[in-house]
């Protein structure tokens, strides 16, 4: 029913086996060890660039943190609702919390199908997918440190001696290795979840993702140990491994370029600001009335420097003024007698 797992899970494992295998033999441990680990290695060459996305889709929930605020400080009594416009407004700046998940959920088939495929690896079983049954036999005969890769803790007497091999052996190879995979988990998800943004560690969904990678993922892991075959073991302890390796590139690539335009940013303000000792120009706004000018102390009107030297003299060019005998409202020709208007016609 899962073909379409099983196959491109086990041509990936065959691919690397058939590499390794001309370096430490066919049926050597070391060989299908190093082939399980690079099936990680190529999985996870596979999703370097959603990751990185999902980095800076982080980094950009930053930018609309406030509203976000807004939102938790409008809906504090209606949880659901606070959800449903925490989602819109992500939604609407193109951010899905959830794409951080995506790496974690591609992954889960491959473990399925992997250990699927090496559950199946098994004495006279033949034909496997796409590896034969010399390439089934080589397996079955191949030991890592004395251990069977498809052997596990709880794994029948009677099945390990169709194995040639001893629990002993099996809790030699598999304890330690559930051990560190088991701590390694945990301390990739605390990395992970200690870079995101207090909006995204908000979110209803995010906080229950955050919590499965941080104790229920690694505890299934210490747990799961006793029913997983070694290889299996293997394959997690590569993918954190790779998985640290990872979070520790990208986040200083994206710190380092989050730097530049910081540095950038305060360039252009720099040379966009008024020079010492320069008074800001301001612009007035819109409807604004001119302010009208400040006469200088002493009551005198500023005047421009050109009417000051081309004016004569008002002293030499001006005759004596007379007090003036004008009425208000008449014309100067006019008697105040006589009434404007009022002519008579002859």
């Amino acid at each position: 029913m899962l073909n379409f797992i099983y196959y491109p899970v086990s041509f990936i494992l065959w691919c690397w086996h058939w590499v390794f295998g001309h370096v430490f033999g066919e049926s050597s441990g070391f060989a299908w060890a190093l082939a399980v680990v690079f099936l990680v290695f190529t999985l996870r060459a596979i999703l370097f660039k959603p990751f990185v996305g999902q980095v800076r889709s982080m980094r950009k929930m930053q930018e609309f943190a406030p509203e976000l605020q807004k939102i938790k400080k409008k809906y504090a009594n209606d949880k659901q609702r606070q959800a449903q416009e925490m989602q819109k407004l992500q939604s609407e700046h193109g951010v899905n919390p959830l794409g951080g998940c995506l790496p974690m959920l591609v992954q889960i088939p491959v473990f399925i199908g992997l250990f699927h495929v090496l559950r199946s690896f098994r004495p006279g079983w033949g034909e496997v997918y796409f590896f034969d049954a010399q390439g089934v036999e080589s397996f079955v005969q191949a030991k890592l440190f004395g251990a069977n890769l498809s052997t596990f803790i709880t794994m029948p007497a009677n099945e390990l001696a169709n194995f040639a091999t001893d629990r002993n052996a099996v809790l030699l190879v598999a304890v330690p290795l559930m051990i560190v995979a088991s701590i390694a988990t945990h301390f990739t998800a605390r990395h992970s979840v200690a870079r995101q943004t207090q909006a995204a560690t908000d979110n209803p969904q995010t906080a229950i993702m955050n919590k499965l990678t941080l104790y229920i993922f690694p505890l299934g892991v210490l747990v799961g140990g006793l029913f997983f075959p070694i290889a299996i073991l293997l394959y997690w302890l590569s993918n954190n491994a790779w998985t640290l390796g990872q979070q520790y590139v990208v986040y200083h690539r994206i710190d380092r370029e989050e730097e530049a335009k910081k540095v950038e940013a305060t360039a252009q303000r720099s040379a966009l600001a008024p020079k010492p000792g320069a008074k800001p120009v301001t612009k007035p706004k819109p409807g604004q009335k001119p302010q009208p000018q400040r006469k200088p102390a002493g009551g005198q009107s500023a005047q421009p420097a050109a009417d000051a030297t081309s004016a004569p003299d008002a002293s030499e060019s001006a005759p004596t003024a007379k007090p003036s005998t004008e009425v208000p409202g008449l014309s100067p020709d006019r008697s105040p007698s006589k009434k404007q208007g009022n002519k008579k016609r002859r």
